[in-house]
């Protein structure tokens, strides 16, 4: 699998639970790894088959815009199903972080993983070859 990543994307959004939190945009750090089964842009070299980290950092800053989450849980979720559904990530790792949120700690956050749905595989050969023969294979 190769993996594509993002680290240190730092913007500024309105998130969280607390009244101090909900009147004013305030910063947050993402880290992102989106991983593809064997990137055909190791053979054509086009940006096109691959994912784009400039396409990715624009939807990002979109997304800090547009969204309406409280939680940094949802919000990595949020994420994650934008490049899994909109990039073809077929697995994500997705960290997001509030630096400074309290004086004594660096940094609180959330960190997610997610795979992409399995796809229908292709019909295997022996399926095929009974298919051809006229016999029909029973489900279990």
């Amino acid at each position: 699998m190769d993996v594509i990543f993002i680290e240190g994307f730092v913007g500024q959004t309105v998130i969280g639970i607390h009244e101090s939190e909900l009147h004013r945009p305030q910063p947050v750090c993402i880290d992102l790894q989106a991983g593809l089964t064997r990137s055909r842009a190791c053979d054509t070299d086009r940006i096109g088959d691959t994912i784009d980290y400039a396409a990715v950092r624009e939807r990002l800053h979109r997304l800090l815009v547009e969204h309406r989450l409280q939680l940094l849980e949802a919000f990595a979720e949020t994420v994650a199903d934008i490049l899994i559904a909109e990039f073809g990530a077929r697995w994500v790792r997705v960290k997001v972080t509030k630096p400074r949120k309290f004086d004594d700690v660096e940094a609180v956050g959330v960190q997610i993983e997610r795979e992409a749905p399995a796809s229908p595989g292709p019909t295997s050969n022996a399926t095929l070859y009974l298919l051809a023969s006229g016999m029909v294979p029973r489900e279990r």
